[in-house]
Parts: structure tokens; sequence; C-alpha cells
């Protein structure tokens, strides 16, 4: 128990540590996340062999950060950016998807290999850029509020993405091999 105690101070001391300086040198508090992350890991060697543990806690803050996204929609807003929603986000993650995937094949991966890239090119992740419009001021802007409208549709998009990729794996699909 006292280990994980330990570990926690270690996370927060290299969280109070980096997070100011990177945004001190103006690089956002996500990047000082990231920093700090390899500084106590890699480097130092502080931490790093209950990564299953640790897991389970980030599971929990993006579930918890996708609950405070859906807290903050309303369904009158949500309607008001369905032209953004779907066009300007569907078009991200198909054009996206689809020049992941031929540049895949192109590269010589079967195509069930290559759609599960091309999928997987088209989502990024909504904490970090939703943490980086508003730390930069930007979330209540035009194009914060279109780069908000893509988020939104790769997190509905993700479902049936991780409902086809398993698809993609079985044998019968895989025709000539």
């Amino acid at each position: 128990m006292t280990s994980y105690f330990i570990q926690a101070f270690i996370y927060l001391v290299a969280a109070v540590i980096a997070v100011p300086l990177a945004k001190r040198f103006g690089l956002g508090s996500v990047l000082g996340y990231l920093v700090a992350g390899v500084v106590i890991g890699p480097i130092l060697g502080l931490v790093g062999q209950e990564t299953t543990t640790i897991q389970h806690f980030a599971e929990f803050g993006v579930v918890m950060m996708l609950f405070l996204v859906g807290m903050e929609l309303d369904p009158k807003g949500l309607w008001a950016m369905r032209v953004r929603l779907i066009g300007l986000g569907g078009l991200q993650v198909v054009l996206t998807a689809a020049a992941g995937t031929a540049i895949a094949w192109w590269l010589g991966l079967v195509w069930q290999t290559s759609l599960a890239v091309g999928l997987i090119f088209a989502l990024s992740s909504t904490a970090i850029v939703l943490q980086t419009l508003n730390e930069k001021g930007l979330a209540k802007t035009e194009g914060g509020r279109s780069a908000f409208s893509v988020l939104l549709f790769q997190d509905i998009a993700v479902i049936p993405m991780l409902a086809l990729i398993p698809l993609l794996a079985l044998p019968e699909l895989m025709g000539g091999r």
C-alpha cells in the first residue's frame, strides 16, 4: 500500500515541476505531462513497472473527460452544430482514413491491416486537443467550435470502428491468405 503512495507522490511531484516549466516555455500543460512521464519513466527509471495499474486510472480519466464533454452539450447546441459535426467531422474521418488506408496498402500491407491503420490515423485525442484549445483561449472561437465538432464526430465514430477492427482479423475475410 505504501508503494502506491510513493508512486503517486512521484507522479504529482513530476507534474508540479514539469507542467509550470512547460507553460513558462509556451509549450502547454499536455506537453509538460508528457515530458514528466518520459523523465520519471524511461530516463530516471523511478516508475514504469506498474503500467497496468496506471492504465486503469488513465482510462477512468478519459471516461470522466468524455462525461464532462457530454455535460456541456445541450440538445440545441448539438443540433446547431449538426452541419459541422457530420459534414466537417465526417469529411475529416473519411478522407484521413482513406489516405491512411491507401498509403498503408501502397506500402504493401494487406487490405485488412491497411484499413485498420487508416481508421486509427483518422482519430485524435479529444483530451489533448480540448486542453490545448482551452489553454490558448481558442475553444469559443469559430475554429475552436469546428475543431470540437470534428473531435466529437471522432468520439462517436470510434464505436463502429471498434466493432469493425476485430472483424478484419477473421480468417474468412482474409481471402487469399
